[in-house]
């Protein structure tokens, strides 16, 4: 019996010292704990998914002041809102460069860089007649309409604007009750040509009061052969909102005007089949995505 419980225990030993050795030859196992990266970004660039005809909207998440922001070589105006510093920019939408860079240079002597990449737009055409109050679809008509259109744009887009921003707070809706009818940037095939719909149309029975967007001063308050009865004001360095087609306008120019204010009522005034609101919005110029733009400000 004593013999046979000292094999049991040189049994047991053997055992336990093979478990050892064959432990210490194994591959020592870390062990890896998930967790997500912690990210130190300084600079917010929206929308994330940029389009020709998108505003561009820069935030800078510095404690450092804030020296300048570049977009490729153009330095962009600087302004306060929600406690930090940004910068807008307005891409074409005819651009062909589908990559540029944002820039920020800090008091602190750091420059901070990001690629902006573009994605191409999808080209949309649908068509749109010429009402018969502009002599419907003939070729006269057609060449009319073409000679005005430029005539206004270049009244439009020679209105000045100021160099300090006119608003603090941010920028809201044209309408209580906000309903696309149409989008930015389709193609309208009218008669042989082809117009891109720079603004987006909202619907709007007539007489249906038109509230500015923010604060501002009315550079445009008057009536076009295409654009109806137009109002656009100036909320300074190069932002504009305009307000197209409206069967009334209760400002001048060179009113001040205040955020949800009453400027107008809606109507079917210029190019317009039916009554709607026209709502475009430009920066340093450019026609933009209005509801791209108002995203920002949600």
């Amino acid at each position: 019996m004593k013999k046979s419980l000292i094999a049991i225990v040189i049994i047991v030993v053997v055992l336990i010292l093979v478990g050892i050795f064959i432990d210490t030859t194994k591959t020592p196992v870390t062990e890896v704990v998930e967790s997500a990266p912690q990210v130190l970004s300084n600079l917010t660039i929206l929308p994330k998914t940029i389009l020709p005809g998108d505003p561009v909207f820069i935030t800078v998440n510095s404690t450092s002041s804030v020296q300048e922001i570049m977009f490729d070589r153009k330095k962009l105006p600087l302004f306060k809102y929600d406690g930090k510093t940004h910068a807008l920019i307005g891409v074409d939408f005819n651009e062909k460069n589908f990559e540029h860079t944002a820039a920020v240079t800090l008091s602190n002597g750091e420059v901070i860089t990001q690629k902006v990449v573009l994605t191409p737009r999808e080209k949309k055409e649908l068509p749109l007649g010429i009402p018969d109050k502009l002599g419907g679809n003939t070729s006269a008509a057609e060449k009319a309409l073409l000679a005005n259109l430029a005539k206004e744009n270049a009244i439009l887009n020679a209105v000045k604007t100021a160099t300090t921003t006119l608003w603090s707070s941010a920028f809201g809706e044209p309408l209580k009750n906000l309903q696309i009818t149409d989008d930015y940037g389709y193609d309208r095939k009218t008669v042989t040509s082809t117009i891109v719909h720079k603004g987006t149309d909202l619907h709007a029975v007539e007489g249906t009061q038109v509230i500015a967007m923010n604060d501002g001063i009315v550079r445009v308050a008057k009536t076009f052969v295409v654009y109806g009865n137009a109002i656009i004001i100036d909320h300074g360095q190069g932002v504009q909102t305009l307000y197209m087609h409206l069967s009334k306008i209760n400002v001048k120019e060179g009113d001040t005007v205040k955020k949800g204010q009453i400027i107008g009522l809606s109507g079917k005034t210029g190019y317009a089949e039916s009554p709607h609101l026209h709502i475009s919005v430009k920066i340093d110029k450019i026609s933009i995505d209005p509801m791209t733009f108002l995203s920002f400000f949600k």
